[in-house]
This record gives C-alpha cells, sequence and structure tokens, in this order.
C-alpha cells in the first residue's frame, strides 16, 4: 500500500468510494472529508451489496458518509443502481485502467491526457490506448498473476506470490533457462549475452531439475518478458510513445526488475508507479467525479 497522505485531492469536493472487483483482488478507494484512503483484500466471491458493505467496513468507511459510489471490475453490472440509498456509478473496466494509468503516471489525478499505453498487469494482462478522454482497448494476454499462481503451484509448490517473489530475488533465471551464449557466439542486436534465448529450455539438457529458486526466477522471468514484449509491441503500434503498467503484478520487485530489462533491450521504458496496483480503482473513482 502506498502513502495516501501524500496524494492532492483538494479538488475532489464529494465523498466517494470506488471499487474493483478483480478476479484475484478486490481493491477499494475512497475520498472522505478530503483525504484519500486505499485499501485491498483477497477477492471473498461475487459482487453483492452486502459484499460491498463489507468491503466498506474493512476500510473503516460508513456507508451513510458515501455521497458517490463507483464499481469496476469483474460482474460489477450485477450490483443494483443504488445501495443504502446511495447511487452506484457503473464504470467499465478499460475506461478504469486508461484512467487510472494516465493519473498516477501523469502525477495529475484530475486533468491527465497525455497518450499513453496503458497495461494491466492483474490476473490476466489488458494494453489500452489513452487519449485523452479516449480510451480504446490494443490487444492483451491470457498471460498474468493467476498463470504465474497456477504455475507457480506446478512448479514450487506454492501460490503465494510474496514468496514466489522471494524465491524469484535469490535464484538465476538462466539455471533453468537457455541463455544466447548457450546456442550462439555472442550478443544478438541490443540482446546481451545472457538474455533468454529458450525460456525453461536448460531442463532438457539437466540430469537433476534445477533449484527452487532458479525455477521461480525462470518463472518470474518468462512472465515478464511476456508482458513486457508485448506491451512494447502493441505501444509502437498504436504509435504510442509511452508505456505504463499497472496492476498487482508490479507488487513483485522480481517482475519491475524485469519489465525494466526488457524495456532498456529494445529501446521503450516501461514505467511503474509505486501504488500501480491500485491503479485501476483510482481510475473508477476518477471517472466517478467527474462523469
Amino acid at each position: 500500500m502506498f502513502d495516501a497522505s501524500s496524494v492532492d485531492v483538494s479538488g475532489i469536493s464529494e465523498n466517494v468510494v470506488a471499487i474493483d472487483f478483480g478476479a484475484s483482488n478486490t481493491d477499494a478507494a475512497a475520498v472522505i472529508g478530503g483525504r484519500l484512503h486505499v485499501w485491498s483484500q483477497v477477492r471473498q466471491g461475487m459482487p453483492t451489496p452486502e459484499a460491498v458493505l463489507s468491503i466498506l467496513a474493512a476500510g473503516g468507511i460508513e456507508l451513510t458518509s458515501v455521497e458517490v459510489m463507483a464499481v469496476t471490475g469483474g460482474h460489477h453490472q450485477t450490483l443494483p443502481e443504488e445501495i443504502g440509498g446511495v447511487g452506484v456509478v457503473k464504470v467499465g473496466e478499460l475506461v478504469a485502467i486508461g484512467r487510472g494509468g494516465q493519473a498516477l503516471a501523469a502525477g495529475n489525478w484530475l486533468l491527465p491526457d497525455e497518450p499513453m499505453l496503458v497495461v494491466s498487469a492483474g490476473s490476466g494482462t489488458a494494453m489500452v490506448a489513452a487519449r485523452g478522454k479516449e480510451i480504446q482497448h490494443v490487444t492483451g494476454t491470457g498471460v498474468g498473476g493467476g498463470t504465474m499462481l497456477g504455475l507457480g503451484r506446478l512448479l514450487l509448490g506454492t501460490m503465494d506470490p510474496v514468496e514466489i517473489d522471494r524465491l524469484a530475488m535469490v535464484g538465476d533465471s538462466n539455471g533453468a533457462d537457455l541463455a544466447l551464449r548457450d546456442l550462439v557466439s555472442g550478443p544478438i542486436g541490443s540482446l546481451p549475452a545472457d538474455a533468454t534465448a529458450v525460456n525453461f529450455g536448460r531442463i532438457t539438457r539437466l540430469e537433476e531439475p534445477p533449484s527452487q529458486v532458479d525455477l521461480a526466477a525462470a518463472l518470474v522471468n518468462m512472465m515478464g518478458q511476456v508482458i513486457a514484449t508485448l506491451s512494447i509491441n502493441a505501444a509502437r503500434a498504436a504509435r504510442l510513445e509511452r508505456a505504463v503498467v499497472i496492476g498487482h503484478m508490479t507488487d513483485m520487485e522480481s517482475m519491475r526488475r524485469i519489465l525494466a530489462r526488457v524495456g532498456i533491450f529494445f529501446g521503450m521504458p516501461l514505467e511503474v508507479c509505486a501504488e500501480a496496483g491500485s491503479a485501476t480503482v483510482i481510475g473508477a473513482l476518477l471517472h466517478a467525479v467527474q462523469r
């Protein structure tokens, strides 16, 4: 969680709350009395009015203090038009992703307009072109946090992202991957000799399985490379010069490291804000305020 007290929300006069029902996490943000509060919890189930009240309670927010409520994420459309007398603003996921990425990347919460690709690396990965108020889906991939947890269970015996991150930071991905130096005489183009040539390819040459830490490093390496490479190609195809990655996969230091490395390889930095995991819910909140 980032330091919400450092964010200037003085331009928001209403008491507003937003909830993002993600596939793995439920994120919430609220501006109450001119102060921003942000919190998150593991998703408990389908969105219901009862679930909304429980999420508000977890953040210490009384429904009676809320003037505007925004919801986004999976199945948010099934919620009623009002809960406890508070109107519910239903915000499409793409709008919330684009709006949140713009706001955090620009450092301007109320009027961001710089064109950029916003990459939402959550349970899966979605990529949208955000040009002012115009938000357009570009592409995406099923590779995301859900993939990492599933493969983590099979390869590492854990679905704890904190543990996977810890293991990956200790390990060497080339303990399970083949690097360029293993297949050719040296670097290729902008890729150094230790860049990945074949994900998990070294396992076919080993008599014994790689260590757990090397497997974890190879897993996060593959995930990060897929997301980063696709993001860079998508940004260039959409003629966007800036790419920003949001979503809870960026909570992992090992993931941030790989995103940065691939960006260097291909000459296009992938920006990650410290509060990137909360970007979508913040986007929903801002959209509701400015609707």
